[in-house]
């Protein structure tokens, strides 16, 4: 269990710092066709149901590879 948690840990720091270093890399994340994004002056509301599929799916493959 603590080697799962000490590779949890390095995958979180791996991806803070693509995402602040690499702005970019994730820019498709939110803007894919199927996502909710309503603005309205002050009011702003955002879900992103076909990234979040996509994500899921992503992390499904992975984990499924890790069990065999």
């Amino acid at each position: 269990m603590e080697r799962w948690l000490i590779a949890v840990g390095c995958l979180l720091i791996v991806a803070g710092l693509a995402l602040h270093y690499a702005p970019g890399l994730f820019s498709w994340f939110g803007r894919l066709p199927g996502d909710i994004r309503i603005e309205s002056g002050r009011n702003r509301f955002f879900f992103p149901i076909t990234s979040m599929i996509i994500v899921s799916v992503v992390l499904s493959l992975v984990l499924s590879l890790f069990r065999r």
